[in-house]
């Protein structure tokens, strides 16, 4: 009986010491992954997640008014393309 309460006692402290390692963890100073002379690769062309952004708005309002329901753009309209 006293050897599981002694056991019990020891996961619960491991688990407790893990857990107050992980939050305190979360305090530690974050360093930048991305270094100043690297950012301007990321605003190249070819790294934005749309290559035409005005097509890709006005392919959506067309989507939109085709389906006449409120999608993920938060845009509504009706079936007969009317707003």
């Amino acid at each position: 009986m006293n050897s599981l309460r002694e056991k019990y006692f020891r996961m619960t402290l491991l688990f407790v010491s893990a857990l107050l390692l992980l939050l305190l963890s979360g305090c530690a100073k974050i360093q930048p992954w991305v270094k100043p002379w690297e950012r301007g690769q990321l605003s190249e062309p070819a790294m934005q997640l749309s290559r035409n952004p005005l097509a890709d708005k006005f392919r959506q309002h067309v989507f939109d008014t085709r389906e006449g329901a409120r999608g993920a753009a938060v845009t509504r309209g009706g079936g007969c393309g009317c707003q």
